[in-house]
């Protein structure tokens, strides 16, 4: 067991944990933020998606160890924990969620986007989205969501 300091959503956490601990067990688990999802445990679906120095990756295969003591990590809950994030906004209105379960890292990975790219067209918002893979289909939705999100020009880095 090591004692890690983990910087995440501005925020300092400390958490004791067992050697090759993925970071989306600590997150969830640990400190307890579970808005980050656990969906296949390999790095496919996306479920599990969060920021690390504003680049998307997925918490599943990472070892918390290797993310401790630097780098920024961000969660769902860092976007906005209001609900007043332009994504999480344009999310409602586009009525984007089904079950929900994929939903934080669908905003995640659109949120890298829209960061990178504040006008993207819609082949760059396909491409970029493809490796978040949404069960219910809600993948018009999705890019709804991320056009409107676009289109409304606000600041997406809360």
């Amino acid at each position: 067991m090591a004692k890690l300091s983990f910087n995440i959503n501005q925020e300092q956490f400390e958490a004791e944990v067992k050697s090759g601990t993925s970071l989306l067990w600590v997150l969830r688990e640990h400190l307890g933020l579970t808005g980050t999802k656990y969906g296949c445990g390999i790095a496919q679906c996306g479920a599990c998606t969060i920021h690390i120095d504003n680049r998307p990756m997925r918490a599943c295969i990472l070892r918390a160890e290797d993310y401790a003591n630097g780098q920024q990590i961000t969660t769902i809950e860092g976007l906005s924990g209001s609900g007043e994030h332009p994504l999480q906004k344009a999310w409602i209105e586009a009525q984007a969620p089904q079950c929900g379960y994929c939903q934080s890292g669908q905003i995640m990975q659109a949120a890298a986007l829209l960061d990178q790219n504040p006008s993207p067209t819609r082949e760059e918002i396909r491409a970029h989205m493809s490796p978040i893979l949404c069960r219910c289909g809600t993948y018009l939705r999705i890019e709804k969501a991320i056009r409107i999100a676009s289109e409304n020009g606000t600041p997406l880095q809360q």
